[in-house]
């Protein structure tokens, strides 16, 4: 095949890795990481293109998150995202991840108000998903949602949980704030991680809770595999909003986030950097990017 065929008219995406090289990321290949105390690596994607460059810089899990609606349709938070949207941006990734053979997790985002009314609900808004190609769909809060967790993990449905700063219900949270830090808040939040994990939750994102806490948390989720973001480094995994790893987002950057993209060339190369720096470690500093 010479080079005039072997391009699409708008460009190609890039070469996976060479098949065999890296297993596909399932479950038990989430759990052997987390049991050799290797970090999980996650990153937001929400189109074909940059769901290659993500897997081929070695990114073991890609959010399709709800982000999407403040980062790529300018909306003031993330709850006006519909399913559709979500449907839409997950069907993409995973085309992208096809055409390039990749081996990346995918979760989709259930967005607000689609999971909230019940468990019947839950389970329609997370077929969507599936059917468009995730491989796990996340849900926001504790507490409630530990029922509707164990039922869709009761139907084959595998469920990452979101406690924090849980940015669908940051209204009633009073904003962006940082969440756990008195005893009663940090209690409540590891009761509500505990029972999570009991109800079948194989991941847990942390947002914006202080490190300590999500290191204790960490500790006592020996099957549910804890995701910082603002979070700490003492997490099984780390994850980040893309744009805000590649200095491109439309405000200002939140105390978590490191741009990856000052000290490199290409998007790529600014995606292998952070998943070396959360492998080794140096990602992220709790001095700098934790409370």
């Amino acid at each position: 095949m010479n080079s005039a065929t072997s391009v699409t008219p708008y460009g190609t995406l890039p070469p996976a890795s060479p098949i065999g090289a890296r297993k596909p990321v399932s479950l038990p290949r989430l759990q052997e990481l987390r049991d050799r105390g290797e970090k999980i690596t996650m990153l937001t994607a929400y189109d074909a293109t940059f769901a290659a460059v993500a897997d081929a810089a070695g990114i073991e899990c890609i959010l399709v998150g709800d982000s999407l609606g403040m980062v790529c349709q300018g909306l003031p938070s993330t709850v006006g995202v519909t399913m559709e949207t979500m449907r839409y941006h997950t069907e993409s990734v995973a085309r992208g991840l096809r055409r390039v053979q990749g081996t990346a997790w995918i979760i989709g985002d259930l967005p607000f108000g689609t999971y909230q009314e019940s468990r019947e609900q839950a389970l329609r808004s997370a077929t969507v998903l599936m059917q468009a190609g995730a491989h796990m769909v996340k849900l926001e809060g504790g507490g409630w949602t530990t029922e509707i967790v164990h039922f869709l993990v009761e139907r084959g449905i595998p469920v990452c949980a979101h406690l924090g700063l849980t940015p669908q219900t940051v209204h009633s949270l009073g904003g962006y704030r940082v969440q756990g830090r008195d005893d009663a808040a940090a209690q409540i939040l590891q009761k509500q991680a505990l029972a999570l994990q009991d109800a079948g939750a194989s991941m847990l994102v942390l947002e914006m809770v202080p490190a300590a806490l999500s290191a204790e948390v960490t500790r006592s989720l020996p099957r549910c595999h804890t995701i910082g973001i603002g979070a700490g480094k003492d997490t099984a995994g780390q994850v980040l909003v893309m744009h805000d790893m590649l200095g491109i987002n439309l405000g200002k950057n939140p105390k978590f986030v490191r741009n990856f993209m000052t000290e490199h060339n290409s998007v790529q190369e600014a995606m292998s950097a952070y998943v070396a720096a959360v492998k080794k470690g140096s990602f992220p500093d709790n001095l700098l990017h934790a409370w």
